[in-house]
């Protein structure tokens, strides 16, 4: 069987001991009861038994044996399990069948549409993080062997097609990635119009929605009425009287949703919506305080030495802690314009990039509505471009025109793995995001301002 990835996916292999970020570090890590059990007879009766007894504890939270127990970390957050050489000792020692299903298959993240299984990528792994940003080709999609997903059992369904919310994903997932990638248009541009086309298609198109069978069930009752009256008078319904064909009859909700895909990715309409983005004035203030607050409340919950120096360059680099919302905005804006001007196309390859993985990896089904999982992407974004500006090198390089791109493709790196491994998953991020997305035309404001400092 064949699964389909993005093309820096295909190309991933972990370099092990050589990473500058081991995902053996910062994460906890639950077990299986099925994937325990495999490990406890694999060690029986040898040196690691003990060890495996000691280092591997029940999690009494668990009901379903799927994160039966918790591996444990040493005093400096890495894997217990983890060797001198940077190897996992299990791996090493007995094999990846024993290995925890994260340990196995991250970096990647498995769902499976309908039949067929995906394979996209979490930058939180530097390797990811670097194929995925730098290749000019990386969101290429293309058919890999199931076999280098290596558990394709543990993919997600993610669209059943069960439902009309799931049955049209597949149709508004390829709007979405096609209207990202027209690079005619400014980034900001493209999300802008993600945004409106998710708002437009809010009103009928959402979990649960019902508008898609109305026309049918309409129809139903329509034809049953009339069936009755014919039956009572002994008379057939006139010609005149037949209910429309079932097939036509959810043709509404079909073709509205057929046109607002069609249409959102027009030049046309992204014409004018790049018109009204510019002409839209708003202060920057609040985002600047949104990606400071987001880096703040993370900053109290993560142990990692990079992350946190970084976060604190990124801070003195916006003026230090007590630089205002608007002092750090015009830092920012001036920082964002010289690096456009310097490296403008490499830096909107970053970003293009990090989107449309971003729609592989967070499947919108799994949201509450449409325009709620463009807000969690446009969000993202916003942080990790405050980071990127805010960054040591990126700083320097605005005063040295000169410096290599690659110094500045590391920097991208390390920005976009930190934020991804620390920042975006993260429960008080996600919390954080929930509240502050809001609902339907509030979801929409909101995300206007976030767009504008992109």
């Amino acid at each position: 069987m064949t699964a389909s990835a993005p093309r820096y996916m295909a190309r991933f292999r972990c370099i092990a001991e050589a990473c500058e970020d081991t995902c053996c570090a910062g994460l906890t890590v639950p077990i299986s009861e099925s994937r325990w059990s495999l490990l406890r007879q694999k060690v029986a009766g040898g040196p690691d038994e003990a060890r495996v007894a000691a280092l591997i504890t029940p999690n009494p939270g668990d009901t379903t044996g799927s994160q039966a127990g918790i591996l444990g970390k040493r005093a400096d957050g890495h894997c217990a399990f983890l060797d001198e050489a940077k190897l996992c000792s299990l791996q090493r020692k007995h094999g990846e069948a024993v290995l925890p299903d994260g340990c196995s298959v991250f970096p990647r993240v498995l769902t499976r549409w309908g039949a067929r299984v995906e394979m996209a990528g979490s930058l939180a792994c530097p390797e990811t993080a670097r194929l995925c940003l730098l290749a000019d080709d990386a969101l290429v999609l293309e058919s890999v062997d199931e076999t280098q997903a290596l558990r394709p059992q543990l993919a997600r369904q993610v669209a059943s097609g069960d439902d009309a919310w799931t049955a049209h994903a597949d149709a508004v997932r390829e709007a979405m990635l096609r209207l990202l990638a027209r690079r005619e248009v400014p980034f900001s541009t493209r999300l802008y119009a993600l945004g409106r086309m998710a708002l437009d298609l809010g009103d009928f198109y959402f979990p649960g929605t019902t508008a898609f069978a109305q026309g049918t069930t309409a129809f139903a009752q329509e034809a049953t009425e009339l069936r009755m009256s014919a039956e009572a008078t002994e008379l057939r319904p006139s010609a005149e009287a037949a209910p429309p064909d079932a097939a036509e009859a959810p043709r509404t909700a079909d073709a509205r949703l057929t046109g607002i895909l069609r249409d959102a990715g027009s030049m046309d309409a992204l014409e004018a919506l790049r018109g009204q983005l510019e002409a839209l004035e708003l202060p920057g203030g609040p985002w600047a305080g949104i990606c400071g607050a987001v880096l703040r409340s993370r900053e109290a919950h993560v142990s990692s030495p990079r992350f946190l120096s970084l976060m604190r360059d990124v801070r003195a680099a916006y003026g230090g802690a007590d630089t205002s919302p608007d002092e750090a905005w015009r830092l920012h804006v001036t920082r964002r314009t010289a690096l456009e001007s310097l490296r403008g196309e490499r830096v909107q390859q970053y970003f293009l990039h990090h989107a449309l993985n971003h729609v592989l990896r967070h499947p919108f089904t799994e949201s509450q509505s449409l325009l709620r999982a463009v807000f969690f992407l446009v969000l993202r974004a916003s942080v990790v471009r405050w980071v990127l500006l805010g960054h040591p090198a990126v700083v320097a390089l605005l005063d040295s025109p000169g410096t290599p791109v690659a110094t500045l493709d590391a920097a991208a790196v390390e920005c976009f793995q930190l934020v991804a491994k620390h920042v975006e998953q993260a429960p008080q991020f996600l919390e954080f995001a929930e509240g502050l997305a809001g609902e339907g035309p509030e979801t929409f404001a909101r995300l206007l301002i976030l767009v504008k400092g992109l």
